[in-house]
C-alpha cells in the first residue's frame, strides 16, 4: 500500500495497480486534499529532475479521482471515463517506465491518437489533472456558494470539446446536483481556509506537470487539439 495506492502482485509477479476507494480515502486521510497536493508536490519534485516516472503519475493521479467522488453525481461519468484512462494508461508500465516513454512507444507504432492508445489515455488523464485545476482557480477567484457556475465554465474549457454527448449531456444534466461550495469543503474535511491553502498548492505543483505533458506531445510535433 502506496500512500491509499493499493499494489498486487499475481502469480506471473506483474504488478496490479488499484486505485484507491474514494470512502477508504476518506475515512482514513485526514483531508483527501491534503493527499492530492502533496502526490503532485511529490510529482513535481520528480520532474526537477527529468522525466516523470509512470508509477509515480499514477500513483498522483489515482487521488483526482476522489475529488470527483466529492463533487457527486455531475461528474460521476466524467469519473468513470478518468479512472478507466488511467487504468489503461498504467497498462503500459511493462513498457514504459516514463511519459516521454509512453509517447515514443506510440510513436513507433503510429498510433498515438489510436482509440485506446497509451498516449491517448495520457491525454484524458492530464485533461482530468487539469480540469480540477481550472476548478480550484475559480474556487480561489469567487466566494460563490454555487458551484455550478464555476464547474460548467472549467468543464467546459477543459474536457467538454473531447468527450462524447453522452457524457457532456450527463455532466450537464448532474450540475444541479452539485454540492455547496460549504459542503463540498466538508465533504473534503476543510475549511474555506485550510482549502484556499491546499488548492493553491495543488495548483502550483500540477500546472508544470500538465506544461510538460503538452511538451511532450509538441517535441514530436503531436497538436493538443484532440
Amino acid at each position: 500500500m502506496m500512500n491509499g495506492v493499493e499494489v498486487i502482485m499475481d502469480n506471473s509477479s506483474t504488478s496490479i495497480v488499484k486505485l484507491p476507494d474514494p470512502a477508504v480515502v476518506a475515512a482514513t486521510t485526514s483531508s483527501p486534499l491534503s493527499a492530492i497536493a502533496e502526490a503532485f508536490e511529490h510529482l513535481a519534485k520528480l520532474l526537477n529532475r527529468g522525466d516523470l516516472p509512470l508509477d509515480a503519475f499514477y500513483e498522483a493521479c489515482s487521488f483526482v479521482s476522489v475529488l470527483f467522488n466529492c463533487l457527486g453525481f455531475a461528474f460521476k461519468f466524467a469519473e468513470l471515463e478518468y479512472v478507466a484512462k488511467l487504468e489503461g494508461l498504467m497498462e503500459a508500465s511493462p513498457a514504459c517506465g516514463t511519459l516521454k516513454d509512453v509517447i515514443e512507444v506510440d510513436v513507433a507504432s503510429k498510433t498515438v491518437k489510436s482509440p485506446g492508445s497509451y498516449s491517448r489515455n495520457l491525454r484524458r488523464v492530464r485533461q482530468g489533472v487539469d480540469l480540477v485545476r481550472a476548478i480550484f482557480e475559480q474556487l480561489l477567484a469567487t466566494d460563490d456558494s454555487c458551484l455550478k457556475e464555476i464547474a460548467s465554465s472549467a468543464y467546459a474549457q477543459i474536457c467538454a470539446p473531447y468527450h462524447t454527448w453522452a457524457v457532456r449531456t450527463a455532466v450537464h444534466a448532474g450540475m444541479y446536483t452539485l454540492p455547496t461550495r460549504d459542503q463540498l469543503f466538508l465533504r473534503l474535511n476543510e475549511t474555506e481556509k485550510s482549502a484556499e491553502t491546499k488548492m493553491k498548492r495543488y495548483i502550483n505543483a500540477a500546472t508544470p506537470v500538465i506544461e510538460y505533458i503538452d511538451k511532450l506531445y509538441l517535441s514530436r510535433k503531436i497538436p493538443l487539439n484532440w
